[in-house]
């Protein structure tokens, strides 16, 4: 299956649990350097850190599941939406 060079994987993925005030964020940016993706880290007023990852799907989940292993102990829950779209990121970010 070929897919079109203009639309990426992506996902949306929401981290519950003890995720504010542990370097949750500066962790996953670390850790996204160690793989081809773009996107963003951000705290969410309801307590929860929200990621944005977008790149080839291989990445994308590899990324995912090393910032789980790096930060298990403070994950409670953790909810991915997948998409396939567009590419909106250029390097991954702190916000």
């Amino acid at each position: 299956m070929s897919v079109s060079p203009d639309i990426t994987y992506h996902e949306t993925v929401y981290f519950a649990g003890h995720v504010q005030g542990v370097g949750f964020r500066y962790t996953t940016m670390q850790v996204a350097r160690e793989y081809e993706v773009a996107g963003y880290v951000s705290n969410l007023l309801d307590g929860r850190v929200q990621l944005e990852a977008e790149g080839r799907e291989s990445e994308v989940k590899a990324f995912i599941t090393a910032l789980e292993e790096r930060m298990h102990g403070y994950i409670r829950k953790t909810e991915r939406h997948p998409t396939r779209r567009a590419p909106e990121f250029r390097g991954f970010t702190i916000r």
